[in-house]
């Protein structure tokens, strides 16, 4: 694992991170969701790299920022998949 450090001038740093939010935390969900909307990460790999449970977790997260979701021929596939695992 690889860890950065920036340094920012204090009036920055507040205006960076919400009210209450962690900026180390602003920083590394603003670096992952830049990721996700080039494409160089899947909606999988955000959620691994963000921590969350499920895909509607990310969900809800890419929808805060104004991400609107795709839903795409392989995210199909994997639900049928899945159903089919389940036996549903």
């Amino acid at each position: 694992m690889q860890h950065v450090t920036i340094a920012l001038p204090d009036e920055l740093s507040a205006a960076l991170a919400a009210p209450g939010q962690d900026l180390s935390r602003a920083a590394f969900e603003a670096l992952a969701l830049a990721a996700y909307r080039e494409h160089k990460i899947s909606a999988a790999q955000l959620r691994q790299l963000l921590g969350y449970e499920t895909r509607m977790e990310v969900d809800a997260f890419l929808k805060s920022h104004g991400v609107e979701l795709e839903y795409t021929v392989e995210d199909i596939e994997r639900d049928r998949e899945t159903h089919r695992q389940l036996g549903l």
